[in-house]
């Protein structure tokens, strides 16, 4: 089965108004029985990312709003600052890579010293970090807070303000 064509910009804008400020979608007009003009569009995944169905192709709305604002489909990743996936206001989206998308990730749920980019080794602490799908090993350290803090220095060296240490 072909897949539908992407909206485009004129239509999007025939059919929602975004707000910059909140991040909100509404509907300009009514388009079904359910959907009333002025109802706030679409619903959340199970990732907490909102999803907006237009004819029958459904979009995230962080890229909707970067096609609304920019005029055009971004064609990298578009990072949210705060981590918030729902958080769709204007000044929370940046355009990013997928390693920069990456390096502003919160540490891993299994993580069990507490610190990002620090492992147990049997030495002592180990620091990693990712750049590019390369994993750059830092080092082995006596404790994980000086394994973390030479994770957070390379962290900042290599990412710069996507770098996110906690």
């Amino acid at each position: 089965m072909r897949r539908r064509p992407r909206v485009s910009r004129a239509r999007l804008r025939t059919l929602l108004h975004y707000d910059r400020e909140t991040g909100e979608f509404r509907w300009r007009k009514r388009i079904c029985s359910s959907i009333q003009a002025g109802d706030i569009a679409g619903g959340l995944n199970k990732e907490g990312y909102l999803k907006i169905t237009i004819n029958g192709r459904q979009y995230p709305a962080h890229q909707l709003a970067w096609l609304y604002m920019k005029g055009k489909w971004c064609s990298q990743v578009i990072d949210h600052r705060d981590l918030n996936p729902s958080n769709n206001r204007w000044v929370n989206l940046r355009i990013a890579n997928r390693s920069q998308n990456n390096a502003n990730r919160r540490r891993y749920r299994n993580n069990s010293c507490g610190l990002k980019g620090v492992s147990r080794h049997r030495r002592g602490w180990r620091a990693t970090i990712r750049k590019d799908r390369r994993t750059q090993h830092l080092g082995i350290f006596p404790t994980a807070q000086a394994a973390h803090a030479a994770y957070a220095k390379e962290a900042r060296k290599l990412f710069g303000k996507f770098a996110r240490t906690e």
